[in-house]
């Protein structure tokens, strides 16, 4: 048997961390076996998910110096490689599901299902919406599916008993099948949802052995049921632990950088990053702490993994790459540091910004160094102003970086549209609310158009940097922010309206 491995990231947003360990643990599974890994793409979320995101997915795991066998952009014997190309094929399973009587039509609407989840809730059943809650008279069905009502494909599953699962680092996992729903499989707008794809992909992939977190876990069950119903062999799982923050809390943005891409901006060598992820819940024979890709799939046995949550510590992973920095040559700083600083793609676009603002090249320094600099430097007093005080500048930050969040193609314009929009509707002059946003981004008023700073800079270090203002002023708290975010989303309705009146 030839081990297959794969990744499967989903093209919705920055390259996170968590999905490069993920992949770094399955390609180095497979070189170890002499097998192939394969990056798949899975974009069946097609409101959120952006060829930019897919592209920064690809670009990211690359510059931390990984490489795969089969994928959307090295083609392959099992493409296509993307998700949203594979429609015919699951649409194809989920009828051989149907005709089985394995999964039905569900007709619910979404009222429907929110009264029955609040009915089980007020009876105190804790279980999950199984066939015999969704099931409708049969001549409702013909009501509806003669109307053209929308529908979704669910399948059917026990409503009690123990499903066994088998893990490599777990070894057997007993689920309550009382906790599994009856899953939807393909959505109303025909596109699969995960668990159809991911079991249809894998199996027509030849994937052998699915190396993923541990928050899939609790999926294991859905997909051995839909192995048994199409008659497949089943992959053998890994559920490796999840990476936590310091405070052993899941690894998330809010409280951690988390995208791959942030770690290249503020200039950390990959391989340090590729050698901490590598240490994320598994050592070295040896216990060493600094090790080389190559290093790690020379010695890789995944039953080294610890399952305990390994911490992603920002400040451990600095002190690693310090030990890369200074083992390189002189030469090789200069080289690596020009690379990294001065790449031709990032410099030209600034140029236009810069050029017409300076008499000699020492002004460039002072005018655009927040361009190689990491988190800006900043104190409350950063943001001191004639106008605004720290609640309304926390505000307007906080809620400026939640319309950041939610940029799907980073852009001046879509920068500009999502800030001014927030501005007017908070009703505060434009000049005022983007000199918060002037401080986060650059520590100062006095340098380019911030809109222009955040378009070079691109996402991931545009927020971080906006998070960390937030975070110098302050943070909300659970109380403060639930009722801020209440207030956000009064103005997203009000801009939504704006928009549809104009």
């Amino acid at each position: 048997m030839t081990v297959r491995t794969r990744v499967a990231p989903s093209p919705t947003g920055d390259p996170h961390v968590g999905t490069a360990y993920i992949a770094l643990f399955n390609l180095a599974f497979a070189r170890q076996h002499g097998g192939q890994f394969l990056l798949r793409i899975e974009d069946t979320d097609q409101v959120r998910s952006t060829p930019e995101s897919e592209q920064a997915i690809l670009d990211s795991l690359r510059w931390l110096g990984m490489d795969w066998d089969e994928g959307p952009d090295v083609g392959g014997d099992y493409g296509p490689y993307r998700q949203s190309e594979r429609r015919a094929i699951y649409e194809e399973h989920v009828q051989k599901l149907l005709d089985s009587g394995k999964a039905f039509k569900c007709y619910r609407t979404a009222e429907e299902l929110d009264a029955l989840r609040q009915l089980k809730q007020e009876s105190g059943n804790q279980t999950a919406l199984k066939v015999s809650d969704l099931a409708l008279p049969e001549d409702e069905v013909n009501e509806r599916e003669a109307a053209g009502a929308p529908y979704v494909v669910r399948m059917n599953v026990p409503e009690e008993g123990v499903c066994v699962v088998k893990d490599m680092l777990r070894g057997e996992i007993e689920l309550d099948w009382a906790q599994v729903d009856a899953q939807i499989l393909m959505k109303s707008d025909g596109m699969p949802t995960y668990h159809l794809a991911n079991v249809v992909d894998d199996h027509l992939m030849a994937i052998t052995h699915v190396i993923r977190g541990e928050e899939w876990i609790s999926s294991a069950p859905k997909h051995k049921l839909l192995y048994e119903y199409f008659g497949w062999d089943m992959p053998e799982l890994c559920h490796m632990p999840l990476l936590r923050n310091p405070d052993k809390s899941k690894l998330s943005k809010r409280k951690n950088p988390t995208s791959i891409m942030f770690y290249e901006r503020m200039g950390f060598m990959p391989e340090a990053v590729l050698n901490y992820l590598g240490r994320m819940g598994w050592s070295m024979p040896d216990e060493s702490e600094k090790f080389s890709r190559d290093e790690m799939f020379g010695n890789f046995d995944i039953n080294r993994v610890s399952l305990g949550g390994p911490v992603f510590d920002v400040e451990k992973l600095r002190w690693l790459n310090s030990l890369w920095l200074r083992e390189l040559s002189p030469e090789q700083f200069v080289e690596k540091f020009a690379q990294w600083g001065f790449r031709p793609e990032n410099v030209l676009p600034l140029v236009p910004h810069v050029q017409p603002r300076v008499e000699v090249f020492s002004d460039v320094a002072p005018l655009a160094g927040h361009f190689l600099s990491g988190m800006t430097p900043l104190t409350p007093e950063s943001f001191e102003h004639k106008v605004l005080d720290a609640e309304a500048t926390t505000n307007i930050l906080q809620m400026g970086l939640w319309q950041l969040e939610a940029i799907r193609h980073w852009e001046k314009e879509n920068i500009e549209q999502a800030l001014f929009g927030l501005a007017k509707q908070m009703d505060v002059k434009i000049r005022d609310f983007l000199y918060p946003f002037f401080i986060a981004i650059a520590g100062t008023s006095s340098t380019i158009s911030v809109l222009d700073t955040m378009a070079l800079l691109g996402p991931d270090m545009s927020r971080a940097r906006v998070r960390h203002a937030v975070d110098t002023l302050g943070a909300p708290g659970k109380k403060k922010l639930k009722k801020l975010e209440k207030e956000y989303t009064s103005l997203l309705i009000a801009m939504e309206n704006a928009q549809q009146a104009d």
